[in-house]
This record gives structure tokens, sequence and C-alpha cells, in this order.
């Protein structure tokens, strides 16, 4: 009887780990993303899936940290397409665990010091919008900042590299 107690102590215990281990998200802040407000130089490269080519462009953005929320503007500035130029607005949820709609998987910091986040989310891609798990991943430091975005469509193993903007810190603005 001794024995089948220490049992279910054990197993009721380890459970409770589990879930609690289950339960527990991956959470940023605007700690985060502090580094990256200014104006940033850089490019995009994106995936042309007509030619099934890559084609890059020139790309600027400015960031600036809406008050002290967790919501950053994000000025969207393409020198050679200006009628692209767009702007977004990143929004941290209150509880960390999202930016938007996108669900935060991971968050680590490299061995170059920048910390990598990234960020799943149910949508459609491709020229024939097809059902895809969106993962976005953002490398974030005081020089550098990137964010690609890789596409699984539905029924496939395979990711396919859909876009990267990748900028440098313009200290002179």
């Amino acid at each position: 009887m001794k024995s089948l107690k220490s049992i279910s102590t054990v197993l009721i215990m380890f459970l409770g780990i589990t879930t609690s281990n289950a339960q527990k998200k991956t959470k940023i802040s605007a700690r985060d993303f502090k580094p990256l407000i200014g104006t940033w130089e850089g490019s995009l490269t994106y995936l042309d899936y007509s030619s099934g080519k890559p084609y890059t462009m020139p790309a600027n953005l400015d960031i600036k940290q809406i008050r002290n929320t967790n919501q950053f503007l994000l000025s969207n500035i393409y020198p050679n397409e200006k009628s692209a130029n767009s702007i977004d607005t990143l929004k941290i949820s209150s509880d960390g665990k999202f930016i938007g709609k996108e669900l935060v998987t991971s968050k680590k910091r490299l061995k170059d010091g920048s910390i990598e986040i990234i960020t799943e989310r149910e949508g459609t891609d491709g020229n024939d919008n097809k059902p895809a798990i969106i993962r976005y991943t953002y490398t974030i430091s005081n020089s550098l900042f990137t964010k690609r975005k890789d596409v699984q469509f539905q029924g496939e193993i395979a990711w396919i590299k859909r876009h990267e903007y990748t900028y440098r810190i313009n200290p002179s603005k």
C-alpha cells in the first residue's frame, strides 16, 4: 500500500511538472525591440514565385516606439519603388506571447549577442493563396536587424524562404 501511495505521489508530481512546462510560453517584451528604434538601410530579397528566382531591391526602415507602449511604428521605404512604401505597426501582446497574430515560439540570445525571436501563424501564401504555416524570424542587435519569412505549405515538409529583410543601422540619422 505504501508503495502504491509513493508511485501515485511521483506520478502526480510528474504530471504537474509536465503540465506546468507545457503551459509555459516563450515571452517577449518591448525591451527586446528597443534596439531597433532609429533609421535603418538595407535590402529586401524575395522569392518570385513566377520565375522561382530570388530578387533583391533596396529597402529602408524607420522605427519609432509609440509612447511607452508595446507598439512600434515601422515606416517601410523602398527607394526604387516609392508606391510600395508603407507603414506598419508591430504590436506585442500584453502577455508577451504574440506579435500581432503571430505566436512567439522561440526566443534566444545568439553567440554574437543578438536576440532571435521566432513566431508562427497559419495563413495563405503563393500565387494561388495556398494554406500554409508562416514563420517569421526576427534577429535583433544594435547594428543589424533581419526579418525573414519562411513558408510551409499544407501537406509539405519543406520550408520555403519567401523573403528576408536585412538592415544596418544608419548612425547619421
